[in-house]
């Protein structure tokens, strides 16, 4: 298995569960997420066909978390706010989501606009 690094915009700041929008907007942008997830996700090459290189059981999703400022933020609001882009990251590579098990990081670098990088690798079953 290759080390790939997949970089994704910034979570939209309405798929944070505290941003409690209208149900069609929230719908909107998680559909928006899913797309552009996938769509980025394949485009970097993490497809069906590299995913046949990927370890059978769990995987450990490594995010990493770029604010675009120095506010606070927890990384459990952004884990949730970051669903959508996972199952697009799952779509891409055509596994189930549920055998990723998701390991956050919020880091201290500040990048314009924001950053999500992942990485995949393989876990313990």
């Amino acid at each position: 298995m290759t080390q790939k690094t997949l970089t994704l915009p910034w979570p939209d700041r309405v798929l944070h569960p505290n941003a409690r929008p209208h149900w069609r907007v929230l719908a909107q942008a998680r559909k928006v997420a899913r797309a552009s997830a996938c769509v980025l996700a394949r485009a970097a090459g993490f497809d069906r066909e590299w995913a046949k290189s990927l370890p059978e059981g769990r995987l450990h999703l490594w995010i990493d978390f770029y604010p675009p400022d120095k506010r606070r933020r927890d990384d459990d609001g952004l884990l949730a706010a970051f669903k959508a882009s996972r199952d697009g990251i799952a779509d891409a590579l055509g596994i189930d989501d549920n055998r990723f098990r998701s390991r956050p990081f919020l880091r201290d670098e500040v990048r314009k606009g924001g950053a999500v990088e992942v990485r995949i690798t393989g876990g313990p079953q």
